[in-house]
């Protein structure tokens, strides 16, 4: 490797670059997938008007890095590059290209990350003027899900989202269906001796990825079928990619759900039982994190596992309030959770679960409590150390009680087991007994009542 004085020197008014260390937190784990050069593009056109929602490019740049880290790329260097004019053949002029090729030589890169969208003659045109494989951030992200991805639903859905993103780019090789690690053979793989997929044989994969997700979403539809008859109220977690969420699901139900400071560390759902302080009893689903600039053809891939959000009777929106773009971040994932048909902002279902406080200094940490206390659709957390949990433990009981309704019922007095489910499930109000009835009045769940008249009434 050249020493530091040997390397490319960013032009002050036109990039700022970052050497990179600590890709490898833990000082373990599998080899370096490569090395690859980290650029980000911005637009100068783009306005940066100091909105909180309007991301900075060192963030930005940061969760470029990340992502690459994500799947083990070693990144000796990142840089934000500002255009005046897109160029259509490269998006960058000649000069910054050339540039772009001298800093490739000068850190041994194998590949350059582009975190930004590239058409297919663009990516064509830098990988020959680099001479390496150029990968844009929709290719990133394509490669992590590929490597994430464990059930057969989550695989179908990377795949069909890697081929409709492939279909357009058959000058590249296609190496998914003879893959020997995980992704989608975007870094490399067997390499370009591989033969292509023609437009003919990509489509009619297509064709047939999308037969095979309408059963997985049928299937779904079945077990929420299945669930809804003996109903346990359901909790979606759903927040941007890394704020925490398998956390705060491991710490709620008392599992061990992979969670680890990794953007798409979760990608297929899980949903497991949670019993309350009171003693309620819950499902509770982890789904995929969002993350900003998602191309809407991965968000449409992904409708089955958003399927579980929808359905969902409460949705805990987990935000990670240490980080510096936290309210842009909020606002991806209300884009996306509105494209679904669902206004966070007006459906009480959803509660923002501010994650994180333990991170804050103690100023910023009383500030986000302060708001909290203001905002019953909210709570302060820390998923790591437990801060805050009892207090969403409180907030999700509140909301089981809020949706009860005050019934009138008329059980045999020799029925004990109804008699103690309706003590067990909901809050009884009043009774009074005759010599063959108890006449109670009870506050109980919609759900449980269905649950009560099918077991007791109807069986």
């Amino acid at each position: 490797m050249p020493d530091s004085d040997d390397r490319p020197s960013p032009r002050s008014a036109a990039s700022v670059s970052r050497s990179v260390q600590g890709n490898d937190p833990d000082g373990a784990g599998p080899p370096s997938a490569g090395r690859a050069l980290v650029i980000l593009p911005v637009l100068t056109t783009h306005p940066d008007d100091g909105n909180a929602a309007v991301r900075q490019p060192d963030a930005r740049l940061s969760e470029a890095i990340a992502l690459a880290q994500a799947i083990r790329l070693e990144v000796p260097h990142a840089e934000v590059i500002r255009i005046a004019r897109p160029d259509p053949a490269t998006l960058f002029g000649r000069g910054t290209a050339e540039r772009i090729g001298g800093m490739v030589e000068a850190f041994h890169a194998d590949l350059v990350v582009i975190d930004h969208p590239l058409s297919p003659v663009q990516q064509r045109n830098l990988e020959k003027a680099l001479k390496v494989k150029v990968i844009d951030r929709t290719g990133l992200i394509l490669e992590i899900f590929g490597a994430r991805a464990r059930t057969r639903e989550g695989m179908l859905q990377v795949e069909l989202a890697a081929l409709t993103y492939q279909k357009s780019r058959l000058v590249r090789s296609w190496t998914h269906l003879e893959r020997q690690r995980g992704g989608f053979g975007f870094l490399g793989g067997p390499g370009e001796s591989q033969l292509e997929m023609d437009r003919r044989l990509i489509g009619d994969r297509i064709v047939k990825i999308k037969k095979e997700l309408e059963e997985v979403r049928r299937t779904r539809g079945l077990h929420r079928k299945a669930r809804a008859k003996v109903p346990y109220p359901v909790v979606a977690l759903v927040g941007y990619t890394n704020a925490g969420k398998s956390t705060l699901f491991n710490r709620l139900a008392n599992a061990d759900v992979f969670a680890k400071d990794l953007l798409f560390a979760t990608l297929d759902p899980t949903v497991r039982r949670i019993v309350l302080s009171s003693g309620k009893t819950m499902a509770l689903s982890d789904t995929v994190g969002f993350i900003s600039d998602l191309p809407h053809g991965l968000v449409a891939a992904f409708r089955a596992t958003l399927e579980e959000v929808d359905a969902a009777d409460i949705i805990l929106h987990v935000r990670d309030v240490s980080h510096q773009d936290s309210e842009a971040q909020k606002a991806d994932v209300h884009e996306v959770m509105s494209d679904m048909g669902i206004d966070p902002d007006a459906d009480d279902r959803v509660i923002e679960v501010l994650n994180k406080i333990d991170a804050l200094d103690e100023e910023s940490r009383e500030a986000v409590l302060a708001q909290t206390a203001r905002n019953p659709r909210a709570v302060a957390v820390s998923a790591l150390s437990g801060a805050g949990i009892a207090d969403l433990d409180r907030l999700l009981d509140q909301r089981m009680n809020a949706h009860r309704q005050v019934v009138d019922l008329s059980v045999e007095l020799g029925d004990g087991a109804a008699l103690a489910w309706l003590y067990e499930k909901g809050e009884v109000l009043e009774r009074r007994d005759d010599e063959v009835q108890a006449h109670i009045q009870v506050a109980i769940d919609p759900a449980d009542l269905a649950r009560f008249e099918k077991r007791f009434v109807h069986g």
